[in-house]
């Protein structure tokens, strides 16, 4: 028995370092050329190989072919009983990792099983039940986004055989690729099927060697679900090792729909305060936010992005992939230099914000010590490559999205915002600008009620600037086949547009955070030459919407919309 198992472990390595597929040739002309032909995801792809390549394939994949047939044979005659299942457990301590099966496993998920459920619950519940082979589920996301709650859900849903077939592996920064192999194959001898893995990212050679639990143990049939914290190392895993042998789920977005479903908690100034973890939950989740201080969201954006973003650069291509950010790390000033660029992003979000709001001599005087404080804020010096390097790993990890700004009538010039997917965060960090510039001995003649009033404004700017960023995101995300705009006019804009490329039909819509219905919302919607200019660029208008905080109504043709009502109607992103 022990010499068939480790003849199994030998030609699984052996298959896995072998090409699949298969060589075919093409006459063309007078000439014969050769195509290595592989099937990825039910489709046939053919690359071009000289003759001598051709030759050496052909003899490499009938020699896998070869071990395929032995190794089936081989496993057909390692029994998978309960009783072995029950053997191994009883032999815990011979494991690597920190791993739970049986009651210790059932324990583990009993306290969210009555929880709510995100809505790519659905999507986890598919890959564990249903035909897929030889690819591995990885849920990937910012930190508290729910990643580690959907696998205790799964496991707790599943019925007494499911379980006894089902572990739970803890992986730590000590643990290496060897000791989780090791583990999985002890588990795969056993009968285990349901494997789920916490925190994989956090060993060093996960990302270069991601392909043993597609290739080794999701293609004997396992069903290998991966989470972890540093969500970009999954990124560079599916370029590098895992691609197209991985299907993925991204937790990061939390759409106010889900986030009022789970939470129940409602209402849209409640998600611009709290919105983008599953940290503040009520009776569910975890009982406080990530975004309740300033000092708290300092806290997260450097755990959960700054040092996911570095740690992941730092294991891929054995830290080849710096590019401009090399300088930056060898002086260990990467993780402070990725703080400042989502700050300042946060900050011009601020100084844009007050520019809004009615030019008065506070204000100007605000907005003048904001820039004087940021630039004395910046004991790093950003170039603009280390700013774009890092806006694009922040649009990996679906923390920010940028929204077009088309503008009429310079049809050529286009501009962007970048919307953060975590609404609480900008928030709080805007709030904190402004109340420390208000606290500075510049505003000491201002009594506190003056103070107090100002505060009071900028932060109802605040909010109605997020919310129209929100909607636009959210319906972005919703609407893959449409362009969803910013329209901007020599004077005046359509806050969002959908424009439907197929039908040559478009929406016209204004987002105020007001909860009352007054005419000043709906001007430029009534302007007929915006609207002519409008349908000439984009076609027909079908219909004409404020986006508001009051109740649904019609009023001269023009529909008001409920907000919350409207972003409940979405359709989930990614489904």
């Amino acid at each position: 028995m022990e010499y068939t198992q480790e003849r199994v472990f030998a030609i699984e390595r052996e298959i896995a370092a072998l090409p699949a597929g298969s060589i075919t040739t093409k006459k063309i002309k007078n000439g014969t050329y050769y195509y290595h032909r592989v099937t990825i995801n039910g489709k046939r792809r053919e690359t071009y190989v000289d003759p001598v390549r051709a030759f050496f394939l052909k003899e490499q994949i009938e020699q896998r072919k070869t071990l395929e047939k032995e190794l089936k044979l081989l496993k057909l005659s390692l029994p998978k009983t309960p009783d072995r299942i029950e053997a191994l457990r009883d032999s815990a301590s011979s494991f690597h990792t920190y791993l739970r099966t049986g009651d210790a496993l059932k324990n583990f998920a009993a306290p969210v099983k009555h929880y709510q459920k995100r809505d790519c619950y659905v999507r986890l519940q598919n890959f564990l039940y249903d035909n897929t082979t030889e690819k591995v589920m990885i849920l990937y996301g910012l930190r508290r986004t729910g990643k580690t709650t959907l696998i205790r859900q799964a496991i707790a849903e599943m019925n007494g055989e499911d379980l006894k077939k089902a572990a739970f592996i803890q992986v730590k920064s000590t643990d290496t690729l060897a000791d989780v192999n090791a583990d999985l194959r002890q588990l795969e001898v056993a009968g285990f099927h349901y494997i789920f893995m916490d925190e994989v990212t956090l060993m060093k050679d996960f990302i270069e060697g991601a392909a043993l639990f597609s290739d080794i143990f999701a293609a004997s049939g396992m069903k290998i679900v991966l989470s972890g914290t540093d969500s970009l190392g999954f990124l560079f895993s599916e370029d590098a090792q895992l691609f197209d042998r991985c299907l993925m789920i991204h937790t990061t977005f939390i759409p106010y729909r889900e986030y009022e479903r789970v939470l129940g908690i409602t209402g849209i100034d409640e998600y611009i305060r709290y919105g983008g973890t599953m940290s503040l939950g009520g009776v569910d989740y975890n009982s406080d936010s990530v975004f309740a201080t300033p000092k708290r969201v300092g806290e997260y954006i450097d755990s959960a992005i700054a040092r996911n973003i570095q740690h992941s650069l730092k294991c891929y291509q054995g830290g080849g992939h710096f590019r401009s950010l090399r300088e930056l790390y060898d002086k260990n000033e990467l993780t402070s230099v990725i703080n400042r660029v989502v700050e300042d992003m946060n900050h011009r979000f601020t100084v844009d914000t007050l520019d809004r709001i009615d030019t008065c001599q506070v204000t100007e005087k605000l907005r003048a010590a904001l820039e004087i404080r940021n630039r004395e804020e910046q004991s790093v010096q950003i170039s603009d490559s280390h700013t774009i390097e890092i806006k694009e790993y922040l649009r990996l990890l679906d923390l920010i999205t940028d929204i077009d700004i088309d503008h009429i009538p310079a049809s050529a010039y286009k501009d962007t915002i970048s919307v953060i997917a975590q609404p609480g965060m900008r928030y709080v960090q805007a709030e904190e600008l402004i109340q420390s510039i208000l606290s500075d001995s510049t505003f000491d003649e201002l009594d506190i009620s003056r103070k107090n009033n100002i505060l009071e404004r900028i932060r109802s700017e605040v909010k109605g600037r997020m919310m129209e960023e929100l909607i636009l995101l959210e319906t972005k995300l919703s609407c893959p086949q449409k362009r969803v705009f910013k329209l901007q006019f020599a004077v005046g804009e359509f806050d969002m547009v959908i424009a439907d490329p197929e039908t040559l039909t478009c929406r016209i819509y204004e987002i105020k955070h007001s909860d009352k219905a007054v005419p000043e919302q709906c001007r430029h919607l009534a302007d007929e030459q915006k609207c002519r200019k409008t349908e000439h660029r984009y076609g027909m208008i079908t219909g004409k919407y404020v986006i508001y905080r009051g109740v649904p109504q019609i009023i001269n043709g023009i529909e008001y919309l409920n907000a919350e009502e409207y972003l409940r109607t979405l359709p989930t992103p990614g489904f």
